[in-house]
């Protein structure tokens, strides 16, 4: 599935349900490592229960991601351009809801890391949105929710030990979704830090850890989620998403 945003070419993955659509659909957003990370496997799980799952990409296929620090300037790059951001989210909800396996009303998003940003983003747009899930994301923003503008449930899962989503933000992130009027939840883990649903990730820098209870409870009580705000039992089997090894290419 392409999309062209200004110039930039996006190319997510699609992951269709078997039967007649048309389908929920579930919106997967990538981690600042890109869309060959992890939101694949994501997609597929959810392509299993019943839901059309698109790994949305939002780099653009020119984007270098060879060795970590170009793919950290790539995220960072993107981090500092908040309105192209919040639009592109908005463009990839669109081009979803207009295909015609898509039931338009009972779309959802959710995302890790940079994707968790991404969908609160997607929210905070005003976009018919029935559920935005963020795994340990940004919670902040450059433009705040306006007062009715969030249109379906808005959960943020953290780490109390993020590096990255200190005390301050969750608290702002709170007096925002409450100025909004939106129906919210934040769970938060105490000792839980960056990064939690991704096994590989494991180590690989400072404040990121992985953990199996934070990583299997926020995946269940997101299938719940997406159950009662989609409408769908699927098959009703919460599979939690395998890692995508290193190697893997979109």
């Amino acid at each position: 599935m392409v999309c062209d945003h200004d110039g930039v070419i996006l190319q997510g993955i699609v992951a269709v349900p078997a039967g007649e659509g048309p389908h929920p659909a579930v919106l997967v957003m990538h981690s600042g490592l890109g869309i060959g990370h992890l939101t694949q496997d994501v997609a597929r799980n959810l392509a299993a229960l019943g839901y059309l799952a698109v790994a949305t990409n939002m780099y653009g296929l020119d984007a270098d991601l060879s060795t970590p620090s170009k793919t950290g300037a790539t995220c960072a790059a993107l981090m500092q351009e908040p309105v192209v951001l919040r639009a592109r989210t908005a463009l990839w909800f669109d081009a979803v809801a207009a295909r015609a396996d898509v039931d338009a009303a009972r779309i959802a998003a959710i995302g890790y890391c940079l994707g968790g940003k991404c969908v609160l983003e997607l929210a905070r747009s005003g976009r018919d949105l029935k559920a935005a899930v963020s795994f340990h994301g940004d919670l902040t923003t450059h433009v705040a929710a306006e007062p009715g503008a969030i249109r379906g449930e808005v959960v943020a899962l953290c780490g109390a030990r993020d590096p990255f989503c200190p005390p301050e933000t969750t608290q702002a992130f709170r007096a925002e979704m409450a100025a909004a009027g939106a129906n919210w939840q934040i769970t938060e883990w105490g000792k839980v830090a960056h990064g939690f649903t991704d096994a590989e990730g494991d180590g690989m820098a400072p404040g990121l850890e992985y953990d199996a209870i934070a990583d299997k409870v926020s995946w269940a009580g997101t299938l719940a989620l997406l159950e009662v705000v989609l409408g769908n039992r699927g098959h009703g089997i919460p599979c939690p998403p395998t890692t995508v090894r290193s190697g893997d290419k979109p």
